[in-house]
């Protein structure tokens, strides 16, 4: 005899292979999006705004997404094994996206070599080429804690890569020490948001019904780190992008486009919010196009890293 359990999971398990095909075929476009984005995206943000060309600008997005990618997969993994409690949990990618990393990583001191015309051993002395270096071996270190069964050791090495990239990404000659912090607040908070959303599904879909508490607690810190979101990245643009060059620079342009999906995955946040808090309400559905617009946000991110910066546009305009 089948109990009324088991005739529910049999349906939700029906409902599952009917959508896997779409659910194919839509992250397939995704990624295809993503790639195009990452190649494409430093050119079509500085047309028309005079400023340099800056060598591999597509190749370096490219692997800048896969950095920023590892570390929300290692990040949102180490803190929703936290929030997934007791119960049966879905496969680690954690070990993969470290190597992940590292191998992004390595590939950026390569490609950094080939357009600085130097030596591997040459780029390690540059200020750029010893972060990446510190970087890899930061996720090789991470994925080795994974491999010897120690997974929350990772946070060390995650860290170190992290402060790296912080560094890298604000060689700023004034106060570096103020950008350098709220990117790491940033980058930690971004992480942990789309990273946690996505294991936190991944238990929703692996448990069913069972998951609800899990997404509840997830909701509660998401608050949080959309609050330090918000803060850091204020105050980010107010000190990297001068008011006059918002449309004519593309720092400003690729800015507009991540705030726009920023606002996009809030009202996704808060529409799965609402639905979370009314029996019965499905709050996955909204929360999967949510962690499809934040998988934009962290293309349009490494986009901010690689283009110029804006005040040499804002100094231009000023000497005319």
């Amino acid at each position: 005899m089948i109990t009324g359990t088991e005739n529910g999971a049999v349906r939700r398990s029906g409902r599952r292979r009917a959508h896997a095909p779409r659910t194919r075929l839509a992250v397939a476009a995704g990624v295809l999006a993503a790639l195009a984005a990452a190649l494409l995206g430093p050119g079509i943000a500085a047309h028309g705004t005079g400023e340099l060309h800056i060598p591999a600008a597509g190749t370096t997005t490219l692997l800048r997404v896969a950095v920023f990618a590892a570390l929300a997969l290692h990040l949102g993994e180490l803190a929703g094994a936290r929030l997934a409690g007791a119960g049966p949990r879905p496969s680690p990618y954690a070990l993969g996206a470290a190597l992940g990393g590292a191998a992004a990583s390595a590939g950026q001191i390569v490609l950094l070599a080939r357009v600085s015309d130097l030596d591997i051993t040459a780029v390690y002395g540059t200020r750029d080429g010893g972060l990446l270096l510190a970087m890899a071996n930061g996720f090789a270190l991470a994925a080795g804690c994974v491999a010897l069964k120690r997974p929350g050791y990772a946070v060390a090495p995650l860290a170190l890569v992290i402060g790296a990239e912080a560094l890298r990404a604000h060689p700023e000659p004034y106060t570096p020490e103020i950008g350098t912090a709220l990117t790491v607040v940033h980058l930690i908070a971004a992480s942990l948001w789309t990273g946690g959303l996505l294991y936190v599904l991944r238990v929703v879909r692996l448990r069913g019904g069972g998951a609800r508490e899990v997404l509840l607690r997830y909701a509660r810190l998401a608050g949080w780190l959309y609050a330090a979101l918000a803060v850091t990245g204020t105050c980010s643009a107010l000190r990297r992008l001068p008011a006059d060059v918002v449309l004519g620079s593309a720092y400003g342009r690729v800015l507009l486009a991540k705030l726009a999906l920023m606002a996009v995955a809030s009202v996704l946040a808060v529409a799965a919010r609402r639905r979370l808090g009314r029996r019965g309400g499905d709050a996955a559905t909204p929360a999967r196009t949510e962690l499809a617009v934040l998988a934009g946000v962290v293309v349009v991110s490494a986009l901010l890293t690689v283009v110029p910066d804006p005040h040499w546009v804002s100094t231009r305009l000023s000497l005319r």
